[in-house]
C-alpha cells in the first residue's frame, strides 16, 4: 500500500527586533495563517521570534510584545521575515549589525527564504545578504539606503522585489504585497485571492510605489485614468494601442502616459503586460486551454510571446507553472473525493 508522504507545513519565523511596528509584525501572521490545504491543514506555521531569550520586545506604541521563542526558532524556519524596526541603531546608523544581532542571525539555515518589510531591509543589507542584488525599501528611505550601500541595486519605485531567496518591499502595506506574492509563488493564485479576499485587500495592486510619493492635490476636476484601465481589462485578449487607451479618457497620448504613470506608477505598457502575466496564470491554473489557447486569451498573441514574458516575470515557462499548480489542484481533487 502506497504511503501518503508526511505533511509538514512550510515554516515562516517573523523576526521581533526593538522598536519594531506592531501592524508590520502582524502582516506575516495575518497572510501565512490563513491558507488551508483541501483537508483544512495549514499550509505555513507562523512563529514570532527575538534576538534575545523569549520576553517582551519594545514597540514603536504604548505597549510591548511578548515574543515566546529566542533566536533559536530562526534554525527551523523555510522563511524567515524581517519587518521594521525604528531602534536599529547602528545597523540604520552604520550599516552594520550589532553582535547581539549577528549572532542571532548565525542560526538561519543556508537555503532559507529570506525577506524584508520596509527598513527590515536593513537588516539584509548590513548582514552583506544584498550585495549586488536588487532590493527596494520605503521611498522616503531609499536614497539614504543607496548611499549607504551603495553595491546593492535599489529601486524605488517598485512595491516588492522578488530576487528568487531574498526579497524585499516597499513601506508597511507593501508588505502584504510581498507576502500575498510568496503565497502565490508557493500555491498559485487561487490560494492567495482567497487569502486576499479573506483579509478584504486586493489580490495584486497595480504599479509601484511612485503613486504614493507626496504630490501637490490636483484638481478634483481633472480626469483621471481609470475607465480606461477598466476598458483595457475588458479586451486583454485584443490588441491594445496606446492611443486607445488615451482615447477613452479624451487624452492626449502623452498627456494620459504621464497621468498613468502618475497614478499606478508604471508606464501603460507595463501594465499591459502585469495585467495579461495574471491573466495567463489564472487561465493555465483552472483551464485545459492548450498553451497557444492561453496566449491569445492573455492577449500575447503567440505562444513564444507569453513563455518570453512569463519566463521574465516568474522565472518558468507556462508548461512548468502549469505542472505545478494544476497537480497541487489535482492532489487536492484526490483528496476531496
Amino acid at each position: 500500500m502506497r504511503r501518503e508522504p508526511e505533511f509538514r507545513p512550510h515554516r515562516v519565523v517573523v523576526l521581533a527586533l526593538d522598536g519594531l511596528l506592531p501592524f508590520e509584525l502582524g502582516i506575516p501572521h495575518r497572510i501565512f495563517g490563513r491558507p488551508r490545504d483541501a483537508r483544512g491543514r495549514p499550509l505555513y506555521d507562523v512563529v514570532t521570534c527575538s534576538i534575545r531569550p523569549p520576553g517582551p520586545v519594545r514597540t514603536d506604541a504604548d505597549f510591548a510584545v511578548q515574543v515566546e521563542h529566542g533566536p533559536e526558532a530562526l534554525a527551523t524556519a523555510d522563511t524567515v521575515i524581517v519587518p521594521a524596526s525604528y531602534e536599529l541603531g547602528p545597523v540604520f546608523e552604520e550599516g552594520v549589525l550589532t553582535g547581539e544581532l549577528a549572532a542571532a542571525l548565525d542560526h538561519i539555515r543556508p537555503g532559507t527564504r529570506l525577506a524584508s518589510i520596509c527598513t527590515g531591509v536593513y537588516v539584509l543589507a548590513a548582514a552583506g545578504l544584498l550585495d549586488g542584488r536588487p532590493a527596494t525599501t520605503h521611498w522616503a528611505d531609499a536614497d539614504r539606503f543607496q548611499r549607504l550601500f551603495p553595491h546593492i541595486q535599489v529601486d524605488p519605485d517598485v512595491l516588492f522585489i522578488d530576487d528568487g531567496d531574498v526579497l524585499t518591499s516597499a513601506g508597511v502595506a507593501a508588505g502584504i504585497d510581498l507576502c500575498l506574492h510568496m503565497v502565490r509563488r508557493d500555491h498559485g493564485t487561487a490560494v492567495a485571492n482567497d487569502v486576499a479576499r479573506r483579509t478584504v485587500v486586493p489580490p495584486h495592486r497595480d504599479g509601484g510605489q511612485a503613486q504614493y510619493i507626496h504630490r501637490p492635490v490636483p484638481d478634483p476636476q481633472q480626469a483621471t485614468t481609470t475607465s480606461a484601465r477598466a476598458w483595457a481589462l475588458g479586451r486583454l485578449h485584443e490588441p491594445i494601442q496606446l492611443r486607445d487607451m488615451a482615447a477613452q479618457e479624451s487624452m492626449s497620448v502623452r498627456t494620459f502616459t504621464r497621468r498613468f504613470r502618475e497614478e499606478t506608477g508604471v508606464s501603460p505598457g507595463q501594465w499591459l503586460t502585469q495585467q495579461r502575466v495574471e491573466r495567463a496564470r489564472h487561465l493555465l491554473e483552472s483551464t485545459d486551454r492548450s498553451v497557444e489557447q492561453v496566449a491569445r486569451e492573455a492577449g500575447f498573441g503567440t505562444a513564444q510571446s507569453m513563455r518570453q514574458h512569463l519566463q521574465a516575470a516568474l522565472g518558468v515557462t507556462p508548461t512548468a507553472y502549469r505542472r505545478t499548480f494544476r497537480a497541487e489542484k489535482e492532489t487536492a481533487a484526490a483528496l476531496r473525493r
